[in-house]
């Protein structure tokens, strides 16, 4: 009995570390910019609103030191919050950013968009892109922290002997070897003329391995310690960490990878 009830801790414990990756709910009826149009020189070679896609059971106030960053940029900035909490269906939620994608466009007379998004949310972005069309509106995609071929940790609960991922599917679709990552990976990583970047720590708790942060086919995949080996960034600090900013910023505006290793 003991057994069952620290199994159960534990497998409530994994839960809970995969609720505080990001943010999600339904994208609201008509976005509001967060600032007017870009105009520092970081933004000024990119002028196209930037929308930051949350990850697993989070909240959109989650996001807003890395929203507060890109406005101090200049940057027009939007937070989609993924429907349901992102515990539901990957590809449902990904239908749904593509109606949210429509709606930014049409609140902003931008062609496309960049988009910035974190754990769950690179997933939700990524099938958008392959699957749902997405190249012909996205320009940039940065992923932080997602599990593009999968992790670990979505398979502790099934592990446990407590069913898999405890019924929520979106945890199923991250377990490394799910049918929907098959999918999601199969043929190019990269389609389109959108330009990737994947940021990745060697710290991610939640991602593992980590090399699984990466996508292949020409995209750009940092590991922050290869360029700063004693930053620690944990996974919700990808959205929290200055170094990981200054990896975002450059990726916006095709520069280099050139991480401040000393940035706030």
């Amino acid at each position: 009995m003991l057994l069952r009830k620290t199994a159960l801790v534990l497998a409530l414990a994994t839960a809970a570390l995969l609720a505080s990756t990001a943010t999600a709910t339904a994208a609201p009826a008509d976005p509001a910019p967060a600032t007017a149009a870009p105009t520092t020189p970081f933004a000024a070679a990119a002028a196209n609103p930037v929308i930051v896609v949350g990850g697993l059971s989070g909240v959109a106030v989650a996001y807003e030191p890395i929203a507060a960053r890109l406005r101090a940029d200049g940057y027009r900035t939007f937070i989609y919050q993924l429907p349901g909490l992102g515990l539901g269906d990957i590809t449902t939620s990904a239908r749904a950013f593509a109606g949210y994608v429509n709606q930014v466009r049409a609140s902003t007379g931008a062609a496309s968009v960049d988009v910035v998004a974190h754990s769950e949310g690179g997933l939700v972005s990524r099938y958008y892109l392959k699957r749902l069309g997405g190249t012909a509106t996205v320009g940039r995609y940065v992923s932080l922290g997602t599990p593009q071929y999968g992790t670990y940790v979505a398979n502790i609960v099934a592990f446990l002997g407590l069913g898999s991922c405890a019924g929520v599917v979106a945890c199923q679709q991250m377990s490394i070897g799910s049918a929907f990552l098959a999918d999601l990976n199969a043929g190019d990583d990269t389609p389109g003329a959108v330009r990737y970047t994947t940021i990745r720590t060697l710290q991610d708790e939640l991602v593992r391995p980590t090399g699984n942060a990466a996508v292949n086919d020409g995209a750009t995949n940092v590991l922050i310690q290869s360029y700063c080996p004693l930053r620690v960034v944990g996974h919700l600090g990808l959205v929290l960490d200055g170094t990981a900013y200054t990896i975002v910023r450059g990726a916006l505006v095709d520069g280099p990878v050139r991480p401040n290793c000393l940035a706030l």
